[in-house]
């Protein structure tokens, strides 16, 4: 069963949209500051080390089929592989064995940087007999975002997931599948259910319908002091809040808001981004395979910080993830689409450069570091420092695969564009940190997805 979402939205609130028929958008009036962001405490930016060399990937067709719930779908759709074509010979770092200790832009052995933890509950809204809401209030967490093991309501009646002003709202019809909800920006969330007129009192004697929540994702509780920067920063980290570019470099900042943060199963993070015109987006294989886990994936556009070294955060829009296209282990990516594609269309696309880069290329990556809003590494000129092309043969999961250079990122920048400053085109889809930090080329992400783009 498709969702059945709609919502409202205000001021100091984050901006979310689920695309279906039934669905209710209302969008914000452009870009405003609309909350505070504090960073999160102090993690390592690359604390997990890859385990072992990634099987080759195997292939088979993405299916038109409905879903059903995440737990029960299986396919992972796959291109077929092939290994990149072998350039001039692979430096030392290109040693078979040394994929075992290069890190993942990550936090867990998921490959996902953690951003939240996961709690079992028991809370039920019954017809019958039980309360018509219930509140979840986390202090401190950063957002709070519900698991529905159940959605059984009569025709008319429906349920709204809010914070306490009731500024950030969405509602769900019934459903027989178990669901997330979008999650709530703060430390709290309202569930409320809402009955249709009952003139004759005949709903209240079904008292086996109602609601149930089983699980509850929050984020980490935020604090002012900055995070641990070790392994991915090479040397002094020269990144900045993407704002800070607006006026400086106006093509990268404009570029930037083709990236997306994404939240995965409620408390995990990679970056992601749209590629080409159509409703296409891409990251890392590490971070997402299958449509199920799509599916449960909330895509930011938009996080980023209102006013350069500022606090404040534009209002993210916020859609859900949706069908899997195409992903591939040795090459590290994913292809996907998401639901609700018309409100993030004006953040505009990354391409990707079908062309070899060359040593020495400046370049720049826009990223959601630890689950910052938008931050790009790289800067023109001097600036750029170590934000360059070091080896354009380098070996990621297979030889030849990748592209390294000393560009500073961390845990969350798995999925991130890599850019070139000359043709502002995609050189590299970043995975690896460890210094030199690299990404799977991206002349062979163009070549295998260019029946897909």
């Amino acid at each position: 069963m498709r969702r059945k979402t709609g919502l409202v939205i205000g001021a100091c609130v984050a901006l979310a949209l689920a695309g279906t028929a039934s669905a209710v958008a209302l969008t914000g009036n452009g870009d405003s500051p609309v909350g505070i962001w504090h960073e999160a405490p102090a993690v390592p930016r690359t604390p997990v080390a890859a385990q072992g060399k990634a099987p080759a990937a195997t292939t088979s067709p993405t299916t038109g089929a409905p879903r059903p719930e995440a737990s029960d779908r299986v396919e992972k759709a796959r291109v077929s592989p092939s290994a990149p074509a072998p350039s001039r010979q692979a430096s030392a770092a290109a040693e078979p064995g040394r994929i075992k200790n290069r890190p993942l832009e990550s936090a867990t052995a998921t490959g996902r940087q953690r951003v939240g933890e996961l709690l079992p509950v028991r809370k039920v809204l019954e017809y019958l007999t039980g309360p018509k809401q219930e509140k979840f209030h986390y202090p401190g967490a950063s957002y709070v975002k519900l698991h529905f093991d159940r959605l059984d309501m009569l025709p008319g009646d429906y349920l709204t997931v809010s914070n306490p002003a009731k500024t950030e709202s969405y509602r769900y019809e019934a459903t027989e599948d178990p669901r997330w909800a979008m999650s709530i920006t703060g430390d709290t969330a309202v569930v409320t259910m809402h009955r249709a007129a009952n003139p004759l009192g005949l709903g209240d004697l079904l008292g086996n319908l109602g609601v149930g929540v089983d699980r509850v994702a929050k984020g980490y509780k935020r604090s002012p002091a900055a995070p641990g920067r070790e392994e991915s920063v090479c040397g002094a980290d020269t990144s900045s809040d993407a704002v800070c570019y607006q006026s400086a470099d106006p093509v990268a900042y404009t570029k930037s808001k083709a990236i997306a943060r994404l939240l995965i199963n409620g408390t995990e993070l990679c970056t992601g981004w749209r590629v080409g015109p159509n409703n296409r987006m891409i990251t890392n294989n590490h971070c997402l395979t299958s449509t199920g886990e799509a599916y449960d994936t909330e895509v930011w556009f938009n996080y980023q910080c209102a006013k350069c070294g500022g606090m404040d955060v534009f209002k993210p829009t916020k859609v859900w993830g949706d069908k899997v296209i195409a992903t591939d282990k040795t090459l590290d990516f994913t292809l996907f689409t998401v639901d609700g594609f018309a409100a993030i269309e004006k953040f505009g696309y990354l391409t990707l450069d079908t062309a070899r880069p060359a040593r020495g290329q400046e370049l720049y990556v826009p990223q959601h570091p630890a689950g910052e809003p938008t931050r790009i590494a790289g800067a023109k000129g001097e600036k750029a420092g170590n934000c360059a092309v070091e080896n354009p043969d380098y070996t990621g999961y297979a030889p030849h695969s990748d592209v390294s250079y000393y560009c500073d990122t961390a845990g969350g920048s798995s999925g991130s564009p890599v850019l070139s400053r000359r043709t502002n085109k995609v050189v590299a889809l970043h995975h690896f940190g460890g210094c030199p930090n690299s990404g799977v080329r991206g002349d062979l992400l163009a070549a295998k997805l260019r029946t897909y783009l």
